[in-house]
C-alpha cells in the first residue's frame, strides 16, 4: 500500500506507523472516568466499511504526522486537503 506523505511524495506502507482514528477525544474531565469509560477509550476503535479518517507518522522518513483518509474496504487513501493533517 502506498501512502502519500504530504512532505515526502507517495511511499511504501513499511515506512510508517499507524497513529489511530481521528479524533479519538480525550476525556473531558480524567478525574471523573470510571474504569468502563477509560477501557473504551484505550481499546475500542471505531470499524466502519468505508472511509476513516486516520493519524500516521512517517517513521522512516521526515517524522512528521499527517491526517489521510483510507477507505478500509479497498484501503484508497486520500491526502488531507491542508498538507499537514
Amino acid at each position: 500500500m502506498l501512502i502519500p506523505c504530504p512532505w515526502c511524495g507517495d511511499r511504501e506502507e513499511v515506512e510508517f506507523r499507524y497513529g489511530g482514528p481521528v479524533p479519538m477525544g480525550y476525556p473531558p474531565d480524567p478525574q471523573t472516568v470510571d474504569d468502563a469509560a477509560w477501557a473504551r477509550y484505550l481499546y475500542y476503535r471505531p470499524n466502519p466499511k468505508g472511509a476513516l479518517e486516520e493519524r500516521w507518522v512517517h517513521t522512516a522518513g521526515c517524522r512528521r504526522w499527517f491526517t489521510v483518509t483510507r477507505d478500509t474496504v479497498t484501503n484508497e487513501i486520500t491526502p488531507a486537503t491542508d498538507g499537514s493533517g
